[in-house]
């Protein structure tokens, strides 16, 4: 155990100078949800610098890696440390990430100042990878001035980046369909900015008409609230990425003068809990002796002889009441 401790220690040492393979590791261990996951994490809590998480969303096909590439290239050219999480479908064989987006971000191979790593979805909807938040936790303690995380590209369920970034950025192309009109049920309500990407295509300007009109329609905004910004970039070109950078800072910066930043990050800790809370009852289910205490229940419920809600409470006492590990 003192050597698992030893270790530990020294991962965490070694990621906070910014050695990439400790910073693997580290990450690993979050995917594997290893038992030294706890005694990680208490390492890892007095070390974090409060990067700035910046989530990147979109349909399928409006360039969302060729984007986060280019925005890695320009904030590297400011000094910034940056981490990237592009988060890849699962392979229906090993159910790991198909490596697609860091295969497009290979030009960045090499960078000392630049770590990127894909992440499987292994069936986690909304876009993302359920390790995500520990994984940024652990990119923020190695250093990372910027956190990009690109998510999966599945549409409209895709708005769990809006609750784990604090700033989040949704790409849109012109030449799509109608791709505004798809994408208002859910992420057009999740924007802190809205990117016109391959605005050298014919409808770029439509696409930004559309949007500009979709978005005053949903308007409700105080004075000195936070109004979107839509800009156009060709990301391919690195054309309007300055722009964007100058955008995120700005939204930063707002965030942090009125109050908005700190309560986000409160926010998605308290979701983080939460989820951890839910997983662990969870595991306890499954632990609790043998005799299925669910399957009797909901065997009781299927006979008439209990309704749902007190069998609920029933199992909700035996699971709290078992010891912990």
């Amino acid at each position: 155990m003192a050597a698992q401790h030893t270790e530990i220690a020294r991962l965490v040492e070694q990621a906070r100078a910014g050695r990439p393979r400790a910073v693997a590791r580290l990450i690993t261990l979050v995917e594997n949800a290893s038992p030294l996951l706890r005694e990680v994490m208490a390492a890892l809590a007095p070390h974090g610098a409060g990067a700035h998480v910046v989530g990147l969303t979109g349909a399928p096909g409006v360039g969302k890696s060729t984007t986060t590439s280019a925005l890695v290239s320009a904030y590297r050219a400011t000094g910034a440390r940056v981490g990237v999480l592009a988060v890849d479908p699962s392979s229906p064989f090993s159910g790991g990430a198909l490596l697609g987006d860091r295969i497009r971000m290979s030009e960045h191979v090499g960078d000392a100042g630049v770590y990127i790593r894909s992440m499987a979805t292994r069936g986690h909807l909304g876009g993302l990878s359920r390790a995500a938040p520990q994984a940024i936790r652990v990119l923020d303690a190695a250093g990372c001035d910027v956190v990009l995380v690109e998510t999966v590209g599945v549409g409209q369920s895709e708005v769990d980046i809006a609750g784990l970034a604090d700033s989040s950025v949704v790409l849109l192309a012109p030449g799509m369909g109608d791709g505004v009109q798809a994408a208002k049920a859910g992420i057009l309500e999740i924007g802190d900015l809205y990117v016109v990407n391959k605005a050298d295509r014919e409808g770029a300007d439509a696409t930004v008409r559309e949007l500009n009109h979709m978005l005053g329609l949903g308007e409700a905004r105080a004075p000195g609230d936070w109004r979107p910004s839509i800009l156009r970039t060709v990301a391919s070109r690195s054309e309007g990425v300055p722009e964007l950078v100058a955008a995120l800072d700005r939204h930063r910066e707002w965030m942090a003068e009125h109050g908005v930043l700190a309560g986000r990050r409160r926010r998605r800790a308290a979701r983080e809990l939460e989820s951890l809370v839910i997983a662990a009852l969870r595991q306890r289910l499954a632990e609790l002796p043998s005799g299925g205490r669910l399957e009797s229940l909901a065997e009781e419920v299927t006979a008439g002889r209990l309704d749902p809600y007190t069998a609920a409470d029933r199992l909700l006492d035996r699971v709290t009441a078992a010891p912990p590990d």
